[in-house]
């Protein structure tokens, strides 16, 4: 089969923004997120994978063959696999953006290294949050966790490690509203609730851990999606257009990890194989 990958120009998904990667089967000591990335392209392109480097537009699922937009291109294909993944949330502040890369990040194992013995503010109460407070707490001094509720949304065994964790305090009930400082993090400005009470705390950076949003943006009124953006699938990775699949953090919200991911990847290919069979 004649096989065309739109990869996009920042391709490779979060594995990109990731250092170790211990929960894939096959690196005895794990591998880092890029050279996982990267051996995964060039196995691809080794068996006829094409690689586009440029961002889908807009796509065509309407009739038969479907119609992918790149640019001021038009690809053609009798089957397309939806594998967009999802990206970090984030609160959607001026200074978060001006700040990005200056103290502000969404990844604890791609920049906690740089904080170590400082004062870290991470920012969130689920899962996402305690792994990264957790991961920090390797290298910073202290790590404050910002959350808008009075208990965490976190996995009990994560609730607990961070609990237990001497390095970890929490600030409940408030909602960040301003990250302070001009060339780089100095402080972090919130709001207590219900009082509104204007606080601050000085600190190093800070990591925003709110949870991901699908890349589903373009696929909109093509196929069928879940109120949160999710493609919704029937029976495996099928969607609601026969012909289309999706794999990965595009549809699950669930799992999220790099080898679930591939794992429906492999499952798309198979029903993408036996479609065009049939």
């Amino acid at each position: 089969m004649k096989t065309l990958v739109v990869a996009g120009a920042m391709w490779g998904g979060q594995l990109m923004l990731t250092t170790e990667v211990e929960n894939f089967p096959g690196f005895k000591e794990g591998i880092v997120g890029p050279d996982l990335i990267d051996n995964m392209w060039k196995q691809a392109e080794s068996f006829g994978a094409k690689m586009i480097f440029e961002d889908a537009a807009s796509v065509d699922f309407s009739s038969k063959p479907f119609k992918v937009m790149v640019g001021d291109k038009v690809y053609e294909g009798r089957t397309v696999i939806i594998a967009t993944g999802a990206s970090a949330r984030w609160l959607g502040l001026e200074s978060e953006t001006r700040l990005r890369g200056r103290g502000v990040s969404v990844c604890a194992t791609c920049d906690a290294a740089f904080f170590k013995d400082k004062k870290v503010v991470v920012v969130g109460g689920g899962d996402s949050a305690m792994e990264e407070a957790l991961a920090l707490s390797k290298f910073a001094r202290e790590v404050i966790v910002v959350h808008r509720r009075d208990k965490l949304r976190a996995s009990r065994i994560l609730q607990e490690r961070a609990f237990e964790n001497p390095k970890i305090k929490f600030i409940w009930n408030s909602i960040v509203q301003e990250i302070l400082g001009k060339d780089k993090v100095e402080g972090v400005l919130f709001r207590k609730s219900p009082s509104n009470k204007e606080m601050q705390i000085v600190c190093d950076a800070v990591f925003i851990a709110i949870g991901h949003k699908p890349n589903t943006e373009i696929f909109k009124d093509q196929v069928e999606m879940d109120e949160r953006g999710y493609v919704s699938t029937e029976d495996t990775t099928k969607t609601s257009v026969g012909g289309v699949f999706v794999a990965g953090d595009a549809e699950d919200y669930r799992y999220r990890q790099a080898i679930t991911a591939a794992g429906a990847g492999c499952k798309a290919a198979l029903d993408a194989q036996k479609y065009l069979e049939g």
